[in-house]
């Protein structure tokens, strides 16, 4: 689910099929619609609110999964009577970076991996007030920050 141009076309690069724009009770029909009426079998939820939460497990098929990724802001709850009626599962948590990255970043920064399409500017830690406000104001999907 995208209302975004440049998140669409990176969905598509890494296979996305459909893209549905409709939000609330639209989006929910339109999920369903393309999922057989009864919704999809596993759902990310990379927002962190409330509604978007709600959205994602409305989206879910009767015996389907709801992944989050990261913290969720805004009082965001799991409806779990809901879940329980709909037999919806959720799974997830905050991603473990300082697992990772004392290996990974080195080979990242000398170009040796490549983090993916969805870092679309590069700023230098002293701009990281810029790297915020581009993602904010939706001038950039994600901002690789250099030392």
């Amino acid at each position: 689910m995208s209302r975004h141009a440049d998140r669409q076309a990176v969905a598509r690069e890494f296979g996305a099929t459909d893209i549905v724009e409709e939000r609330g009770p639209e989006g929910i029909a339109r999920i369903k619609e393309l999922f057989d009426g009864i919704g999809a079998d596993c759902v990310l939820e990379c927002v962190g609110t409330q509604e978007s939460m709600d959205q994602a497990l409305k989206s879910t098929r009767p015996g389907g999964m709801v992944g989050y990724v990261g913290v969720p802001y805004g009082g965001s709850e799991l409806p779990i009577r809901t879940m329980f009626n709909t037999n919806v599962g959720a799974n997830g948590g905050v991603a473990p970076v300082r697992h990772y990255i004392e290996e990974l970043l080195p080979e990242v920064l000398s170009g040796a991996i490549d983090p993916g399409r969805v870092f679309d500017l590069e700023l230098p830690l002293s701009e990281i007030a810029e790297a915020y406000a581009a993602m904010d104001e939706r001038r950039a999907i994600k901002v690789l920050v250099r030392p």
